[in-house]
This record gives structure tokens, C-alpha cells and sequence, in this order.
């Protein structure tokens, strides 16, 4: 398999230093210097916009001690294409007071702005530094917006190469996947969905039951009470190779099921998928590789709570998160695990670095192809690339499976119709 050319552009190190002073910046602001970060806006041409908070720090002739996480700019290959030999200002405007908007207008006040000049070309093959110091902060006109005013700021990019992966149908249809190099489209996997409402075991790892790590996880899991026509469970997705061998799987361990008086399934009940990968020699024995929680979240935005963690020897109860988040219901979003976002002291796991992959979901009731994007560094060999296949399907079949219990699902669910009918 060869990977795709990606680039990323990493901001980080952002700090602000300011004039000595106890007054207010800006005369509606009511922030002081002293004691309040302010933010700042990232803004590159022909990409969307990004934020991020600007710690404030007493020494300028040194690096700061303390600044905000890196933020990211992701360059995939028609972006490259598009800023061969064309170098492309990064704009980054520094703002006091609130971050956001309020009631349709910007809830800061800009003190000033600076420009990094970044030309990619060689990026693909290494890394460049591009700015890594401070930088007085101007106005429009260049001039300095506040005496002593400066912001520190480091711009780097590096190669990021990626495998690109799409479905060439919805999950549930059980679709051929393709790898995707530039204009060729190669299938790579093949995908066996059922829906078998009415057999829990088939849904489990063969050796389940004899697993030491997951023998009481699964009592409790026998435990769960059933409830007739108001239960989504026994999905899962088998993702083979081209030989036709299993090699992946995604299977809902947990039934999603509405939490009482209502017909959404809630975070404090979520519903959840095991990812597994085949274990010994027998291709009918799987071993777990990472755990998927999904629910329905509550809120002025309807919206796909989810929670992934990493399986450990030590069995389900002390798994390592390092994904969580919320999409958007009817838009869909991007599942994502990227180490390179997060605080470096807050990193769950020290052998994940940068990149792992991500994820496209469409929004509820439109059709969804899921393209994936897995970093290089994390795939050895076809089976740990169906590994991110299946946690693909998993989180966007967490889409119907959290679709409201009023409302009826596909047929490709419908193994036992009467028990879906709304």
C-alpha cells in the first residue's frame, strides 16, 4: 500500500506579552494585562479558520514558560497541488475580552495582528521551521498597536503522509472499501454487515466467556434487562481482505437502548461496539483492540456523543480514552483521534504520537461513504488498517443506532421488522 502526501502545519508556543500596566485594555474590554489571556484568531487563505487561547507571560528575552496547545492546519495532496510554488500568508489576530460571538457580534476587541509568510514546497519530504520567536504585534498599517506589545508564535510544517481508505457504500450495505491514490480507486477490504437481533453470543469474541480480562465485564453486560422492540443490538461488521480472511471486526457489545420516559439513548446509559482483531489461529477467535461508546446528546444542538478507548490487558474497566467528543446530528462532523492537538502533559498514552486517522460522518438520513484517513506510522501491515476500517462503521452506525426510537430504520437493520416498527 502507499500512502497519500499530507503535510501539517503546526502553530504552536503562542504567547502574548505585555506593556506593564494595571489599566483595562481597551476601554469596554474590563480585562488587565496582568492576570486575563486573551485569544486569537489563525487564518489561512482557502482554509476554515482556527482558535486558539494566548497565554500571557512577564519575560521576553526567553521562550515562554507556559503557552497554548498547537493548532493545526491539515494539507492534503489537492491542497498541495494548489500551493506548489505559491507561498500563503498565515494571518494570526490577537483579541482581548470574551472569546466568541454574543448575540451576532464579536465578543473581543482586536489589539493587533501578525504575519508569517509559509511556502510549503519541500514540506512533503521534511521538516521546516518557519517563524520560532517573538514577534511585535501591528495594527493594519504595520504600526505597533500597543508599546511593547509582542507575541511569541513558532510555525513548522511536517510530513504527515496518510493511507486514504473510502466505502463505497454505506456500512450497513456491506460495501467493497477502496484505497485512494491520487485518481486510482484499488479495493482494498470487503465488509459483511448483520444485524442479528436475536443472538447476543454471535456478537462476542468466540473465546469471550473464557477471557480472564473480560469475564465479569460480561456478566454485567448479561445482566442488562431487555426490552422487547426497544432495543438496537447484535449489529456487527466483519471487515475482510481481498483472500477473503476476516481480519477486523466491529460488534455492539452493548445494546443502544432509549433511557426511560424518552426515546433517545442518553450518555449516563450509552450504548457500545467492541473492535476486534482475529487472535491465535483459529480466524473464529477475536481479541479485543478498542471499545466504542455512543449516545444521544442533550442540548440546543442535537448531537452524536462518543467516547473511544484502547483495550488493555487488565481488561474493560481501565481502558485508555483518546477520543471524545460531539457531532452535529444533522450535519454529521469528522471523528478524529490526533494526539498532536492535545496538551503534551495530558497525552493518555506516550507511544501515540501526532496523527492517528480520522473519519467522515454524514448527518442522520443522508448517505454516507465514510472516507478514512489513517497515519502511516500506525499501520504495519493490511490488518491494522482494518482495524481504523472497522471503527469507521462502528462510529457511523452509532449515527442509526442513537436515531430516536420513534422513528423506524432502514431495512438493512430490519432482521426482525416488527420489533423496529414505530
Amino acid at each position: 500500500m502507499d500512502p497519500c502526501p499530507f503535510v501539517r502545519l503546526i502553530v504552536e508556543s503562542l504567547s502574548l506579552k505585555l506593556p506593564n500596566t494595571t489599566k483595562p485594555i481597551g476601554s469596554t474590554s474590563g480585562i488587565h494585562s496582568a492576570a486575563t489571556p486573551c485569544y486569537c484568531k489563525l487564518r489561512i487563505k482557502n482554509f476554515p479558520p482556527k482558535t486558539a487561547l494566548v497565554p500571557l507571560t512577564a519575560n521576553i528575552d526567553s521562550p515562554p514558560e507556559t503557552s497554548s496547545p498547537a493548532v493545526s492546519f491539515h494539507l492534503d495532496p489537492a491542497a498541495l497541488r494548489r500551493l506548489q510554488n505559491k507561498p500563503v500568508l498565515l494571518t494570526v489576530s490577537v483579541y482581548t475580552g470574551r472569546m466568541g460571538t454574543s448575540c451576532g457580534f464579536n465578543g473581543g476587541k482586536m489589539m493587533g495582528r501578525v504575519g508569517v509568510m509559509v511556502n510549503i514546497d519541500g514540506s512533503v519530504c521534511k521538516p521546516v521551521v518557519f517563524q520560532n520567536g517573538w514577534m511585535k504585534l501591528g495594527c493594519e498599517g504595520g504600526e505597533s498597536s500597543k508599546p511593547g506589545a509582542s507575541l511569541y508564535i513558532k510555525v513548522r510544517s511536517e510530513p504527515d503522509p496518510r493511507f486514504l481508505f473510502q466505502f463505497g457504500g454505506e456500512p450497513e450495505c456491506s460495501p467493497v472499501v477502496f484505497q485512494i491514490q491520487g485518481n486510482i480507486r484499488q479495493p482494498v477490504f470487503s465488509c459483511k454487515f448483520s444485524a442479528d437481533r436475536n443472538s447476543r453470543s454471535r456478537s462476542l469474541p468466540s473465546d469471550f466467556a473464557t477471557n480472564n480480562i473480560n469475564r465479569g465485564w460480561r456478566t454485567n453486560f448479561s445482566s442488562t434487562k431487555e426490552k422487547h422492540g426497544r432495543e438496537r443490538k447484535g449489529w456487527m461488521i466483519v471487515v475482510h481482505d481481498l483472500s477473503g480472511s476476516s481480519i477486523a471486526a466491529a460488534s455492539m457489545i452493548t445494546p443502544f437502548v432509549p433511557s426511560q420516559g424518552c426515546d433517545r439513548v442518553s450518555r449516563s446509559n450509552p450504548g457500545a461496539w467492541l473492535i476486534l482483531r482475529p487472535h491465535g489461529a483459529s480466524i473464529s477467535n477475536w481479541k479485543p483492540w478498542g471499545r466504542l461508546e455512543a449516545w444521544r446528546e442533550r442540548g440546543p444542538v442535537d448531537g452524536l456523543g462518543y467516547k473511544f478507548e484502547l483495550v488493555t490487558s487488565s481488561g474493560m474497566t481501565s481502558g485508555i480514552p483518546i477520543s471524545e467528543g460531539t457531532m452535529n446530528i444533522k450535519k454529521g462532523g469528522k471523528f478524529c483521534i490526533d494526539e498532536t492537538l492535545k496538551d503534551s502533559r495530558a497525552s493518555p498514552l506516550s507511544n501515540i504520537k501526532g496523527f492517528v486517522m480520522s473519519s467522515s460522518v454524514e448527518g442522520e438520513g443522508k448517505t454516507s461513504k465514510p472516507m478514512v484517513q489513517v497515519g502511516v506510522q500506525h499501520v504495519t501491515c493490511m490488518a491494522d488498517a482494518a482495524l481504523f476500517i472497522a471503527l469507521s462503521a462502528a462510529i457511523d452506525l452509532s449515527m442509526d443506532a442513537c436515531k430516536l426510537f420513534s422513528k423506524k430504520l432502514r431495512k438493512e437493520f430490519l432482521q426482525d421488522e416488527q420489533d423496529f416498527l414505530s
